[in-house]
């Protein structure tokens, strides 16, 4: 497996902590959230990644380099202007024909394999991986007609929606889709896709998914993952009075 980590966005919704740093240099629980990212997808058995970099991209691989550090090979690919979330992944070149797409802002513990696997059987040209997010709205919604009559009310209300988690399988069929050198995001894609009756897949999941695009999810990742670490080392000094060997991430 070979997967495009999507790295060249500004930010803007997460400043301040954006302003001298790029999305996926972010500290979460003092690592940079695409750290965590890298080793995930080495776990799950993926050897080379593509980063598509745009905004400060220079920090990003000054960091992480040729990715000898992390035990995964990386490689980079540098945007002359901005080309949204899927015109960038065209300019890659050597990509197989199936290949993974996340967002380099996600932390996740989705099975990445059991996506890929699942794709691979469903013959779809895109596969998306999908969050039940429930939203609760702070306001009293109020709804009436253009006769200005109000018929409900609803006292904060809480909505379900299945979202995007910003982790994908794309089939090289999609380029066909995509212009060149032009401006394309995924909700181009979707649009495009859809319109064209080509089969796009749904894979839900129900486990760990957080997007640190906004400043209350980044501090509810912070506290996530340090609870997260604090239960792997307790865990792990247990196995080790065992003699146990620690397997965790």
């Amino acid at each position: 497996m070979k997967a495009v980590i999507l790295a060249g966005g500004m930010g803007t919704r997460l400043k301040p902590y954006t302003i001298t740093l790029p999305k996926p240099l972010v500290p979460v629980a003092g690592e940079p959230i695409m750290k965590y990212l890298l080793k995930n997808l080495k776990r799950q058995g993926v050897k080379e990644v593509f980063i598509c970099v745009s905004h400060m991209g220079d920090l990003i691989s000054a960091y992480f380099g040729d990715g000898s550090e992390q035990g995964i090979k990386i490689n980079y690919s540098y945007e002359n202007k901005p080309l949204g979330t899927v015109a960038p992944i065209k300019l890659i070149k050597d990509l197989p024909e199936d290949f993974i797409v996340i967002n380099g802002d996600v932390l996740t513990d989705l099975s990445i394999k059991k996506l890929f696997e699942d794709h691979k059987k469903s013959g779809a040209i895109l596969t998306v991986g999908t969050y039940q997010r429930k939203e609760k709205i702070d306001y009293g919604v109020l709804e009436f007609g253009s006769d200005k009559i109000i018929n409900k009310f609803v006292e904060k209300p809480k909505y379900i929606f299945d979202v995007s988690m910003g982790v994908y399988i794309f089939n090289k069929k999609v380029f066909d889709y995509v212009p060149d050198n032009e401006h394309f995001g995924f909700d181009n894609l979707m649009e495009v896709l859809l319109e064209n009756g080509e089969k796009i897949q749904a894979y839900p999941h129900d486990g760990y998914w957080m997007d640190i695009g906004r400043p209350e999810d980044y501090e509810q990742a912070n506290i996530d993952m340090l609870e997260h670490l604090a239960k792997v080392e307790n865990t792990a000094e247990k196995d080790a009075k065992h003699g146990l060997e620690d397997t965790f991430i």
